[in-house]
């Protein structure tokens, strides 16, 4: 027999395994939806950012909750979750089934409703159903539904509780640490290009006979030189220590 649950009811379950599935009506303008799982500690918190079973981290380190992915069905679109709650560690005491919308706002998702399913009874009919309608239309994150502890054994619970600042609020809400130190940085200023000089520099020449050419700040030769020596120039007005002429060459010896 399937339940029919409303916000708030709840009922013992007896399956060891428990297949979590999230179904809506795609269309022009309906985000897809993307099922997600919390597992939080007797604090209401998770122990790590490791208990938080989403698109980017699709299974738990236990391997006892992932996500099975989206799949068109006849009926609409799915995304679906499993725990096999007998393998759940015991500091674990609830497990949060969660959608969320890629920031679009929950009015625009049709027809949303959770089943969840005995995960060892292929082919059978769900154990439950909960038909998730947002209280505002604003929400973009939704709380659908919570296993949790209950003596030896586990129950489920119908939530239908909704956050406007999407997946990352309601992460955040039980503890998940959200790095957005990458938003946070400034853009990098761009490099102001090098002011153009008051004078023109004159042009580089290549090197004459294997010798390095003279420093920019030396004034360039109007011409080419003859055999190889530099031009003359006017004397500076002052000494110029840095100043050589090149040595002669050997082409030079005997002449």
């Amino acid at each position: 027999m399937t339940h029919a649950m409303l916000k708030g009811a709840n009922f013992p379950l007896e399956a060891t395994a428990v297949r979590a599935v999230l179904r809506w009506t795609p269309g022009q303008g309906v985000p897809a939806v993307d099922a997600s799982a919390l597992l939080l500690g007797a604090d209401g918190k998770v122990r790590s950012d490791e208990d938080f079973v989403f698109y980017n981290q699709p299974r738990h380190p236990s391997g006892k909750v992932w996500r099975l992915g989206q799949k068109r069905v006849p009926e609409g679109m799915t995304d679906t979750l499993q725990a096999d709650l007998a393998g759940i560690p015991q500091e674990i005491t609830r497990i949060l089934f969660t959608a969320s919308a890629d920031e679009v706002a929950f009015e625009h998702v049709q027809a949303l409703r959770m089943f969840v399913h005995d995960a060892g009874a292929d082919g059978a009919e769900p154990l439950a159903y909960f038909d998730i309608k947002p209280e505002t239309g604003a929400e973009t994150a939704m709380i659908c539904g919570e296993l949790y502890r209950r003596g030896d054994g586990w129950r489920l619970r119908a939530v239908g509780e909704g956050y406007s600042n999407g997946l990352v609020g309601l992460a955040t809400d039980f503890g998940i640490s959200v790095d957005d130190s990458a938003s946070a940085e400034p853009a990098t200023a761009p490099v102001a290009p090098a002011p153009a000089p008051s004078f023109p520099l004159p042009p580089q020449q290549p090197p004459m006979y294997g010798y390095p050419p003279q420093p920019a700040t030396q004034p360039a030769p109007p011409s080419q030189p003859a055999y190889g020596y530099p031009q003359p120039v006017a004397a500076p007005a002052y000494p110029d220590p840095a100043f050589r002429l090149p040595p002669q060459g050997p082409q030079f010896i005997g002449r």
